[in-house]
């Protein structure tokens, strides 16, 4: 099976590239690419591969641009790290996606939907087009600074200052490296669509924290993870038990 891997995160692209030929030492690996342009330049040399495995959101735009210049037949799986308007348009149109950050075991699962349609000759006729069409309106933005109001005074936190969100008597608020709090307007589950997901990830119903502020980790009950965060927190932030395995995932890049 030839696949071609489009990824502008060079890191992203090659542990792909690693899990795919561990899943299957046949499949060649035709390329990384890593842009719009590079792609619609390499297709008017190159015959279609097997398989196309495309980013949507690429350093020069949106993948879909792709699809306006050039036409491309072959079969596409689609990788996401929006969890919610997306994927719910992918299964419209009966077209598979990976959720980044891309395990293992959902680039298996890829693949043999993808085998088992181009087995028995079923593979969808997917309109790329329209299915951009559908996602620019849905997908939501990833947060980059958000505002704060406190009495009067309107600031505004560049998010990469956050260490991690949590909830308080009901209240989401926002701490940062500097171990200043602040209240926002989003619920968890809100900012739980918002935030970059290699970046951040709801551990239980109380934390949303980011990597950079993880301290320390413990093993605790029921195979769930103790966090020492950065800045401290005096509410214990223990993963819940349907979050431990994901979380783990999450740590390890997956």
């Amino acid at each position: 099976m030839n696949i071609l891997i489009v990824e502008d995160e060079q890191a992203t692209a090659h542990h792909t590239r690693k899990m795919l030929e561990e899943i299957d030492p046949g499949i060649n690996v035709l390329g990384i690419l890593d842009s719009i342009e590079s792609v619609i330049k390499w297709f008017s040399t190159h015959s279609e591969p097997d398989l196309l495995l495309l980013d949507i959101h690429l350093a020069d735009g949106l993948s879909f641009e792709i699809f306006k210049e050039i036409e491309i037949t072959c079969p596409v799986i689609f990788a996401t790290a929006y969890d919610h308007y997306a994927i719910q348009a992918f299964r419209v149109n009966s077209i598979d996606y990976l959720l980044k950050p891309i395990s293992k075991e959902a680039l298996m699962e890829g693949l043999k939907k993808y085998k088992k349609h181009n087995q028995s000759n079923t593979v969808p006729v997917i309109d790329y087009l329209k299915l951009a069409e559908m996602l620019s309106k849905k997908d939501p933005e990833i947060l980059k600074r958000i505002m704060i109001r406190f009495g009067e005074t309107i600031k505004a936190v560049d998010i990469k200052n956050v260490a991690y969100f949590y909830t308080e008597q009901k209240i989401v608020f926002l701490r940062t490296f500097d171990n200043k709090n602040y209240p926002v307007d989003f619920s968890l589950d809100e900012l739980e669509n918002k935030l970059e997901v290699a970046s951040w990830f709801r551990i239980n119903r109380q934390f949303i924290i980011s990597f950079e502020s993880i301290e320390k980790m413990t093993a605790y009950s029921k195979s769930r993870i103790k966090i020492i965060l950065r800045p401290h927190s005096e509410t214990e932030s223990i993963s819940s038990t349907e979050r431990s395995g994901d979380l783990k995932l999450w740590l390890s890049g997956k």
